[in-house]
């Protein structure tokens, strides 16, 4: 990572040094030809690399702040159980006094035997004595067995409130660890500002040229097979993602405005009514994992060795996704990004007997937003020549 931006920095000076050398004046002006294939190479893996980075440091931060969330549901729920243990507690202990009171009350110098034979009814006295002696009784086990219950859920809470602040902890660390890869993309992408429309539109075909290839070698490899039909809950999936076409990539977004890779296929799932995990890495590691000669519209398709990445499959080889920032929801070739494998959500789901693929929009397949145009600087104004 030490040696990207130096390089990086050569790249760009490469590509600038293309259209800035000076030519002799009887030269004809020639079209400015771009960074040559070598600096678009270096600078196209580099850029890749770094947006990696980026998105694993963010799921790995939204995996933390999903687990935060749940922690912090969890100390209040233990919080509210040790104020209902220590409220019933105090209604016991209560009872127990207005019980002393009312015995201190009816007591006289006499003692009980004495009390017992000069009563009217001796039985009912002794009847009396021995159900105000249990009711003691179980009072006291009551308030013994609250004390019990209140000291346990201090314990818990005590233990929760702890776990809470290392979760709160973690999270910051974790937070501050994406910002700075960010900001290290941040410089990156200054410096894919100074390249100018030309060569940025290079670098795009250059990438595109590179998926064509890999989609071609991976779809000649027979790993997909015959067109599958997708479950119910499959289909709602899909259909909402082709519904989140070209609304633009954000980190750490889950709609309905932008959207990060996992952001886009955890809420197809949670509006198709199967929830699953938020981030990439947990979808990778909860879901069933299939085949991908199984593959079939609305499953996932994850990529990268560490899982930073996914997508929603649509069919004949093609995916839903929100690439990465700068670029929109769009249709993509499945070898965009390497292979690591594929999960279903819902593996009890059966087949729908009948479908009918979702209809796209136009310019939703991959080229139409390729990303790299949003770092142009802005065409000089002409109008006043």
């Amino acid at each position: 990572m030490s040696g990207t931006l130096p390089r990086l920095a050569c790249t760009a000076a490469v590509a600038a040094a293309t259209v800035l050398a000076p030519t002799p004046a009887t030269a004809a002006p020639e079209p400015d030809p771009g960074p040559p294939p070598a600096s678009l190479a270096y600078l196209l893996t580099d850029l890749q690399n770094l947006y990696r980075k980026a998105e694993q440091a963010t799921e790995t931060y939204n995996a933390t702040e999903e687990k935060l969330k749940k922690q912090r549901t969890e100390t209040d729920r233990l919080n509210r159980a040790l104020a209902r243990a220590r409220l019933s507690l105090h209604d016991s202990r209560g009872a127990v006094g207005r019980l002393a009171r009312q015995q201190y009350q009816n007591s006289s110098d006499l003692s009980p035997y004495l009390r017992l034979l000069l009563a009217r009814d001796p039985q009912h006295a002794i009847d009396q004595r021995h159900v105000i002696g249990r009711i003691e009784r179980e009072r006291a086990d009551t308030i013994n067995r609250l004390t019990g219950s209140e000291r346990k859920a201090d314990e818990l809470a005590r233990k929760a409130r702890k776990a809470l602040d290392e979760q709160l902890a973690l999270t910051e660390r974790r937070k501050r660890e994406r910002d700075q890869v960010v900001k290290r993309l941040h410089d990156v992408e200054e410096l894919l500002a100074s390249l100018s429309r030309d060569q940025l539109a290079a670098l795009a075909e250059f990438e595109k040229n590179g998926i064509t290839k890999a989609q071609k070698k991976f779809m000649a490899s027979g790993a997909l097979s015959s067109v599958r039909r997708p479950s119910a809950e499959g289909d709602r999936a899909l259909r909402y993602v082709v519904r989140q076409l070209g609304k633009p990539y954000e980190w750490g977004a889950e709609g309905p405005k932008s959207y990060d890779c996992s952001g886009l296929t955890s809420q197809a799932w949670a509006q198709a009514g199967a929830p699953i995990p938020r981030t990439s890495q947990e979808q990778w590691k909860r879901l069933k994992r299939i085949p991908l000669a199984e593959l079939r519209p609305g499953d996932l398709v994850v990529y990268f060795p560490e899982a930073t990445h996914v997508a929603l499959y649509l069919g004949d080889g093609m995916v839903v996704q929100a690439p990465r920032p700068g670029a929109k929801v769009k249709v993509s070739p499945i070898a965009a990004n390497p292979l690591l494998g594929a999960v279903r959500p819902d593996p009890s789901g059966k087949p729908l007997r009948r479908y009918a693929p979702p209809k796209l929009p136009e310019n939703a397949t991959d080229g139409s937003d390729d990303g790299y145009d949003s770092y142009a600087a802005p065409a000089p104004d002409t109008s006043a020549r």
